[in-house]
């Protein structure tokens, strides 16, 4: 395009083109030479004050590439779709006039834009797993500039800008204090005019960002953060269930992470809790959240429905199993679990004469009766085309209840040979431990799923 294209006509808002036209040179190659990620709009300044930021993604439209703007407001996502030139026009107007910070996601480089109170564009390019350089001074100070980014606890991608790359960082956090949901679940409180953590709520916090890191890779993995693939305006929602949402701390959580993604989340919380449910649904409807409900009602009662995500954190005994037996009918491309109360293996376990010394202490047996229940999850999750893992969900000072089977689709189901193998392995630990039945195990075989291959 030529320096007269609209894309490169200087802003009137601008004191000096030059960063603010090289931030626009670089998303402009980025897209053309296909390694544009994410461009991300925040510090809006324009006149509609409900509008929180602009989130803008490469797409293709009946086979030509467009630009699919992500308008969030306080309450509610509009989608746009622009072709790409009418796109970067419009960009081009709104970078420091309605918006005053920028942040360009490509593979290989984060660049960040941003204006002073002056209206003095400063611009940082920085290379992934690197440092940032070619940064202008900052003239800017208070919540506005760049070092109030990591303290709000903000996402790149789910509020403002992300911290520049560097050595001395503070840690980034998937998610931000500031959506007022927290105050109603009481995980912040307003202090000097201003959302904090609530002291007592650190702990829980932290679980919850942890959660949302894992619960971000697995919807990588499984391919779900584009969309499922569908290039239309209105793309389908990822579909999520939570069952024992309690609270609903981590149902709210990936709620407003999948929306600052830039997708359509329909996030389901079934919790057996009345009053819980209640509050659930009472806070998601006070601010506006589309795609957010709670249910009464127990995973073991329900009826099949399609998913995305199955999440059950904490079901007691075999209600782990009957969690990700409905994952699985559902077509559940993720299956998150946290299991708990191990009750069924233990009473069955015969001790093998090499292990006794160990297994005399009761709470070795008791260990050594959760490690066989979930390895045997995970090799039943495999024989039905998963990647899974078993992994330390949070550190043991937070909490005893730490790990986490992580189960994500494959593209293809085990070969005959896997398959063989699995069940092989299956009934080795069976018969080493003069083990009978296992829930998972015997819901899938009432199905015909494991009939030998």
């Amino acid at each position: 395009m030529s320096s007269g294209s609209p894309l490169f006509t200087p802003s009137p808002s601008t004191s000096a083109p030059d960063e603010r036209q090289r931030f626009l040179r670089l998303l402009r190659t980025a897209l053309a030479e296909r390694r544009f990620q994410r461009l991300l709009l925040g510090r809006h300044e324009g006149e509609d004050t409900s509008i929180e930021r602009l989130t803008v993604r490469d797409i293709e439209l009946r086979g030509e590439r467009a630009l699919s703007f992500l308008w969030r407001h306080k309450t509610k996502d509009v989608t746009k779709n622009h072709p790409l030139d009418e796109g970067l026009a419009l960009i081009d107007a709104l970078l420091g006039r309605d918006f005053q910070q920028a942040h360009l996601d490509t593979l290989a480089e984060e660049v960040q834009l941003r204006f002073s109170r002056k209206g003095k564009p400063l611009l940082q390019v920085g290379k992934k797993g690197g440092t940032a350089g070619a940064s202008a001074a900052d003239d800017a100070s208070g919540p506005s500039g760049a070092g109030a980014v990591a303290g709000a606890g903000g996402v790149a991608g789910a509020g403002s800008v992300a911290a520049p790359v560097g050595h001395d960082r503070t840690k980034p956090r998937e998610l931000s204090p500031d959506r007022p949901f927290w105050r109603d679940l009481g995980v912040t409180h307003e202090l000097k005019g201003q959302p904090a953590l609530v002291p007592a709520m650190a702990r829980k916090w932290k679980q919850i960002n942890k959660f949302i890191e894992i619960f971000g890779a697995a919807v990588r993995k499984a391919g779900l953060d584009a969309a499922g693939g569908a290039p239309e305006a209105t793309p389908r929602p990822v579909r999520v269930a939570d069952f024992g949402s309690g609270k609903g701390y981590l149902t709210f959580a990936m709620h407003d992470w999948l929306r600052a993604q830039g997708l359509t989340p329909s996030v389901l919380g079934v919790e057996l809790k009345q009053d819980m449910v209640a509050l659930g649904n009472a806070a998601a409807a006070r601010h506006g959240l589309e795609g957010l409900r709670f249910e009464h009602g127990d995973v073991r009662e329900r009826g099949d429905q399609p998913l995305d995500v199955m999440v059950a954190l904490h079901a007691c005994d075999i209600a782990t199993d009957y969690a990700m037996h409905f994952g699985l009918r559902s077509g559940a491309r993720v299956i998150m679990c946290a299991p708990c109360c191990h009750k069924e293996i233990r009473p069955q376990m015969t001790t093998p004469a090499a292990l006794r010394p160990l297994l005399q202490h009761g709470i070795h047996l008791g260990q050594e009766a959760e490690m066989v229940t979930d390895s045997l999850r995970a090799l039943l999750l495999e024989l039905m085309g998963y990647d899974t893992q078993v992994i330390e969900f949070i550190a043991l000072e937070h909490t005893s209840k730490n790990k986490m089977v992580l189960a994500v689709k494959r593209p293809q189901d085990p070969t005959p040979a896997r398959r063989a193998e699995l069940l092989t392995q299956l009934d080795e630990i069976k018969r080493f431990y003069g083990l009978r039945s296992q829930a998972l195990e015997t819901l899938l075989r009432v199905e015909g799923r494991l009939a030998p291959a």
